[in-house]
């Protein structure tokens, strides 16, 4: 059933509740997500994104109930993502000749998905549609925010941002608009969103918000793929990526490790213990990879400015827990972040230099040599371990 969003603007995407993986295992989605379709009804009727694959069927059908297919003017496909234009396989067998409008990039993305040459029309930014009723489509191009086909699309008159990945969040609901969900869920799901997702590419967001603002177009409601729409106060969220694309991190110190026999984990602790005698102010969290949520655990190192690796040595290296982890900080980009480095070792202890370089290679300002002990820590050890957590919050 379509929900109205603004006068002849609907949504008609899909709620899923039961989403718990995305992008196949890398990213937790724990309160589900939802993918959405937006239905524009004006002079010209016209479709902008679609949905995941799974729901191809059931969106077309749902579709079908609400709109007759062949009345559908042109479909805007902002990125091609299979979660965005899953369902564009089904619904052009109904009308295969209608208009697609997407970047040059998504032509490319689309056809080797698809593997069909649909009637493609290539748009770059400050292209126009009119659509009818005085209203105009405008057009976007957000290369790498995430893909390189990305793009926005601005309506006219009801000053609605159409902004596909960007400033969405994974979360499931049956509410259409911000100001109607839990604030903490939000804020919550979208710092996770931008952690996990949008933080390799902050340098050309910044750069984006820019080329937007330039454009002076009042924006009423930015409308995203995966979430609720943003009605109260929309440019809070792009405040807010303003601030995330900036070197983002706040008066936190994460305590991040993995233990075979609990001697690192004692460590984890102890430091933990030494950096609150240090700093009474700043936020501390300690975390068990092995048992933790890496998605969860990447944006508390989006937040933090100091972050404390801990692993034991193992032939001669690291668990590959942690050197899993370091390897997806790398790939997340993060700056203006210090590390430090601890760990246990009964004979060889390479665990804290190889901890050391791998952080470097990630982009991290490594602070120390680190703190390995050899074997389970006795009393004296673990007062080093305070000494070494204290050692860590003045930095």
């Amino acid at each position: 059933m379509k929900k109205r969003v603004k006068n002849n603007v609907f949504w008609v995407g899909k709620v899923d509740w039961e989403l718990q993986k995305f992008h196949g295992n890398e990213y937790s989605t724990h309160k589900g997500s939802t993918y959405n379709s937006y239905l524009i009804q004006e002079e010209k009727t016209v479709l902008v994104d679609t949905v995941w694959a799974p729901f191809a069927e059931e969106f077309v059908d749902n579709l079908a109930k609400e709109v007759d297919l062949n009345k559908i003017d042109f479909i805007v496909v902002n990125h091609g993502e299979v979660d965005h234009s899953g369902a564009l396989p089904a619904l052009m067998k109904h009308l295969p000749d209608k208009p697609i409008y997407c970047t040059a990039n998504a032509v490319k993305s689309l056809k080797g998905q698809y593997h069909q040459h649909w009637n493609f029309q290539v748009v770059k930014t400050g292209d126009k549609i009119d659509i009818g009723n005085g209203k105009e489509l405008i057009f976007v191009e957000m290369a790498m925010l995430h893909w390189p086909d990305s793009m926005a699309t601005y309506m006219t008159q009801d000053n609605i941002l159409f902004s596909n990945d960007a400033f969405g969040q994974h979360l499931a609901t049956e509410e259409l608009f911000n100001d109607l969900v839990d604030q903490c869920d939000l804020f919550n799901e979208s710092i996770k969103y931008y952690a996990n997702i949008l933080n390799p590419f902050s340098p050309i967001l910044r750069r984006k918000l820019a080329e937007i603002t330039a454009l002076n177009l009042p924006i009423e409601m930015i409308a995203p793929s995966h979430g609720v729409i943003w009605r109260d106060n929309p440019l809070q969220i792009v405040e807010k990526y303003a601030q995330w694309a900036n070197e983002y991190q706040e008066n936190q110190i994460t305590v991040i490790y993995d233990t075979m026999w609990n001697g690192t984990k004692l460590l984890a602790e102890k430091i933990a213990e030494g950096i609150r005698f240090a700093d009474e102010d700043v936020v501390i969290k300690v975390h068990n990879l092995a048992k933790s949520d890496v998605n969860d655990l990447i944006t508390e190192v989006f937040k933090s400015k100091t972050v404390v690796i801990g692993s034991p040595t193992i032939v001669n290296s690291i668990l590959h827990s942690v050197a899993g982890f370091i390897n997806l900080m790398k790939g997340l980009r993060f700056k203006n972040k210090k590390a430090a480095a601890f760990g246990c070792y009964g004979w060889s202890g390479e665990s804290i230099k190889i901890i050391n370089e791998l952080m470097e290679n990630a982009g991290f300002e490594v602070l120390s040599e680190g703190y390995r002990n050899q074997w389970h820590p006795d009393d004296d050890a673990q007062k080093a371990a305070v000494d070494y957590g204290k050692k860590i919050a003045q930095f």
